[in-house]
């Protein structure tokens, strides 16, 4: 440590003898609308030779701070696609702070010709991707989520969307936060036309932002950058509809933008297992069909304004009642380790009710321009009633092992309310800054069950069992964490951060079992199962010290961190048995990244860094659950944090002459002592801890460290325009591999499963009578046991989709959506082949044709299903679900769009006509 402070201050000296530098700062604005344009390129020229000495682009408030300036004279300019490059010749003798510099929208000017050109789709800027939204068409109703499911690099995987390979993690709309980051919420409720531009970029921590030192915690995210003239009025959409079997939906989505000031209301009704609001007639198949039998009733609101010159606030609050009948089958084929596979099958009934209160805000305060404070409190609850019942069997290659059958009332509640608040000052000196972070977590969980249930256990010899039980769990948990971070600029280009942080994290889980004894009587008799009742309180305090080095050239940027963290897990047991475990980690984590621009286009990212994760309250508890009687799990108090290397590659080109792009992301990771399950499976009646008997052929789930545990991922993606039929084309791919460590009757086994998957996609960009997008993913997937190599198993997946939207005359608008999907390899009695199609007519009303009455179909087939394999370390599982199959609905929607005093008639025609 000595050492470490000794080199820092070896670098504030060397800081001090430098040559005097200067800054210059200033925002980037439209002119006409003084709209805030984030991601404008600024660079810096020295004259008379032009030579680049400095760049960089704006934040998301348009803001921009070049530093590290010497005295002399220099040209600054400013572009941004779509408007005119602005120049400005400076001498920089001191700070400059230049205030709004103003862009100007492009304009042709055209003399009795018509000019026809393409118009770039996007160019790269940095690490920010940036797309032109006037040159992919859509529907002139069509949501803002139409438009991102055009853009190359964009996917849907699994249910979720991706960009460039990773997962997006929030949007925001002018950068801002939309809804608390609720990604389908944010995109449906933005209309398509309404938007001048995307950018898809990694966006820093709000600590890093602050302290301007990247820590490397980022998040996928999309900035939606409305037009200009889009941004005064009110606009939106509502439909309701009725159909077969009382199937009904009602819902709106409606904006109210005053320039800073942004309201967004959504609210939605129905039966027909949408969970979101949608303008879009057909988004029921946005993603993979959702399992089971929804019905769902949606309230929210988004609020953003400026409060004056100095702080900006924004908040979102979303309520959801939700209930879901699902009906399931399933079979797992257990890692056993010998030759008589071990195979479990179930039938499960689950009807389930919950509401969901969800409020998150952000409240920045500039206090002046070197003070800053940022304040983010976040709120969470949810009320969970369910009823639930299950028959699981187990078999192996003698006979029936063992079978129960399950009855299960329970009612949850969670809690949690998270707090961040930070604070930030900018010294005299340009690079010079602290920024102090205080954080704070309370959550609470509480769960109450009855449960009956009827074991029967065939070997050695037929035994029945019969459980009558109330359970009942409570979980608090305090968390906190505060520290500094102190940034001095180093030199010409460099940047040193010094960074302490101290946190701890209270965890109390009990968990009460009672046998029932006399259910007839009004009050029955409660006997305390103190085998399955237990009391536990886990406290992990940790304190962190890191010093880092940031070095930055004109396209070079170069980054090294060196972390030393102390942590001290407690944990204690107070019933049944008194006892304590203390354990102290000591870890270095050193962090490295690169990032270099090829071109202004083009630019790759590497990354180094190592992380450590302690083990939460529910992996510590040495209580067992037995939800599943024949499938018992516990905690292990013994856990170690595991220790993680992962090393990252991204790869972007978007070039702006041709609109090809190419997307490389590649990620490798390796875990020690990662914690993994240990299965137990008994061969005879077993006596546990407690003196539970765990009977022949029933199995004890916990958590233990082991080493080996690796991930490697890759994914590609490659677009290109087709001229000739007006279409986008994007081929990807990737290629993954997991290794999972596992232990199976104290033996050691490894899971290794390996997945080669490519997709193409083709979507229209002809005009906005006639809208497609036809896609095609399919993955070859296989699996290998060390330990038995009877579940090594090969198998394929496919899913392809066809979504077509078309005027076809006089407002008559067709629309089609078909999904398929093909799976080979499945357990017998699971269907592979599903076709889901559905289908609308529909007629434009009104003069201006913002009405529309429509006529649908889901699941016009009647082919609907829901399917998959899940591969663990312990087992490989097949199941299918129970899904919303063929109705018929007749609807009208209507779009609101109100454009206030401003809009001119250009505007008013390419909205409506």
């Amino acid at each position: 440590m000595k050492s470490c402070l000794y080199l820092f201050i070896a670098f504030m000296v060397i800081s001090q003898v430098s040559a005097q530098t200067y800054s210059v700062k200033g925002r980037v604005k439209q002119t006409g609308t003084g709209a805030t344009i984030p991601n404008a390129t600024i660079l810096l020229q020295s004259l008379p030779d032009s030579i680049q000495v400095g760049g960089m682009i704006s934040d998301l408030d348009g803001e921009f701070e070049i530093t590290n300036i010497k005295e002399g004279e220099y040209l600054l300019k400013v572009q941004y696609l779509g408007f005119e490059n602005l120049f400005r010749a400076i001498n920089v003798n001191k700070d400059l702070e230049l205030g709004t510099l103003s862009l100007s929208e492009q304009a042709t000017a055209l003399d009795e010709v018509t000019i026809s050109a393409r118009r770039a789709q996007g160019e790269q800027k940095g690490d920010t991707t940036l797309y032109n939204a006037d040159a992919f068409k859509t529907m002139k109703d069509a949501s803002a989520q139409s438009l991102v499911e055009k853009l190359p690099g964009i996917v849907s995987q699994d249910g979720a969307l991706q960009a460039q390979g990773e997962n997006i993690a929030q949007i925001l709309v002018d950068g801002k936060p939309f809804f608390g980051g609720d990604i389908q919420t944010a995109l449906q409720n933005l209309p398509a036309e309404v938007i001048q531009g995307i950018e898809i970029f990694d966006q820093k921590s709000d600590k890093a932002l602050l302290s301007g030192f990247d820590d490397g915690e980022r998040m996928k995210t999309i900035n939606i950058i409305t037009k200009p003239d889009k941004r005064k009025g009110q606009f939106g959409k509502a439909t309701a509809g009725y159909g077969t079997d009382d199937r009904y939906l009602a819902g709106a989505s409606i904006n109210s933008f005053n320039e800073d000031r942004r309201i967004t209301f959504t609210g939605l009704s129905n039966n027909i297992n949408v969970l979101d609001y949608s303008s879009d007639p057909n988004a029921q198949s946005n993603n993979r069909p959702q399992n089971g039998i929804i019905t769902t009733n949606i309230l929210g609101l988004n609020y953003s304004d400026n409060w004056g010159e100095k702080i900006k606030i924004s908040g979102s609050y979303l309520y959801n009642n939700r209930k879901n009948l699902g009906i399931s089958s399933m079979v797992r084929e257990y890692v056993t380790g010998s030759e008589s596979d071990q195979t479990y099958t179930e039938e499960s009934i689950d009807e389930s009710t919950v509401q969901d209160h969800n409020f998150d805000m952000r409240f920045e305060y500039n206090i002046d321009e070197k003070n800053r404070i940022l304040y983010r409190p976040r709120f969470s609850a949810s009320f969970i009633k369910q009823n639930s019942s299950f028959f699981g069997q187990t078999v192996n290659n003698a006979g029936p092992l063992n079978q129960t059958e399950n009855f299960r009332t329970e009612d949850n509640y969670e809690f949690d309310i998270n707090n961040s608040l930070y604070y930030s000052h900018q010294f005299d000196k340009a690079g010079r800054s602290l920024t102090i972070d205080v954080r704070t977590g309370n959550h609470k969980d509480e769960d109450d069950a009855l449960r009956n249930a009827q074991n029967i256990y065939f070997q050695p010899v037929e035994r029945v069992e019969l459980l009558n039980q109330q359970i009942t769990r409570d979980r608090t948990g305090l968390d906190w964490e505060t520290g500094f971070s102190y940034t001095e600029a180093i030199g010409k280009n460099g940047q040193m951060e010094l960074e302490y942080e101290i946190g701890n994290r209270i965890n109390d889980s009990d968990q009460l079992t009672f046998d029932i004894l006399n259910e007839e009587m009004q009050d029955p008799n409660l006997a305390l199962d103190t085998a399955l009742s237990n009391s536990f309180e886990s406290k992990y305090l940790r304190q962190e010290v890191e010093l880092g080095y940031q070095y930055k050239l004109e396209k070079l940027k170069f980054q090294a961190e060196l972390e030393y963290q102390n942590a001290t897990l407690k944990n204690e047991q107070f019933f049944p048995a008194m006892g304590s475990l203390d354990r102290t980690f000591k870890s270095f984590m050193p962090t490295v990244r690169f990032d270099y621009e090829f071109s202004d286009n083009t630019n790759i990212e590497l990354d180094y860094d190592t992380d450590v994760d302690a083990p939460s309250v529910g992996q510590l508890q040495n209580v067992i659950d037995n939800t599943n009687p024949l499938q018992l799990r516990t905690g292990n108090p013994v856990l170690d944090q595991s220790y993680t290397n992962r090393m990252r590659l991204r790869f972007r080109s978007n070039n702006p002459e041709n609109d090809r792009s190419w997307f490389v992301f590649a990620q490798y990771r390796l875990t020690k002592d990662a914690v993994s399950n240990s299965t137990f499976t008994a061969q005879e009646a077993t006596e546990l801890p407690g003196g539970i008997i765990l009977e022949e052929g029933s199995q004890l789930f916990s958590q233990v460290n082991l080493d080996g545990y690796r991930d490697f991922r890759s994914w590609v993606s490659y677009g290109i325009p087709l001229g000739f039929i007006k279409s986008n084309f994007n081929i990807n791919g990737g290629f993954s591999n997991t290794k999972r460590p596992s232990q199976v009757n104290d033996q050691l086994s490894f899971n290794n499963s390996s997945r080669l998957n490519t997709g193409i996609s083709l979507s229209s960009n002809i005009s906005d009578q006639i809208d497609f997008n036809i896609s095609t993913r399919a993955s070859f997937n296989n699996v290998e046991n060390t330990l038995n190599s009877n579940l090594n198993n090969n198998y394929f997946n496919q899913r392809s989709r066809l979504n077509l939207s078309w005027i076809i005359w006089e407002g008559f608008v067709y629309r089609l959506d078909v999904n398929h999907q093909l799976n080979t390899g499945l357990s017998e009695g699971f269907d592979a082949n599903v076709l889901l199609m559905n289908m609308s007519i529909g007629k434009k009303v009104f003069g201006n044709q913002r009405g529309e009455i429509s006529l649908n179909v889901y699941d016009l087939l009647g082919q609907n299903r829901s399917v998959y394999r899940n591969v663990t370390d312990a087992y490989v599982e097949d199941g299918q679900n129970n899904v919303m199959q063929r109705y018929f609905m007749l609807s009208f929607s209507y779009n609101i769009r109100h454009f206030n005093k401003g809009t001119n008639m250009d505007d008013y025609n390419e909205i409506y006509n």
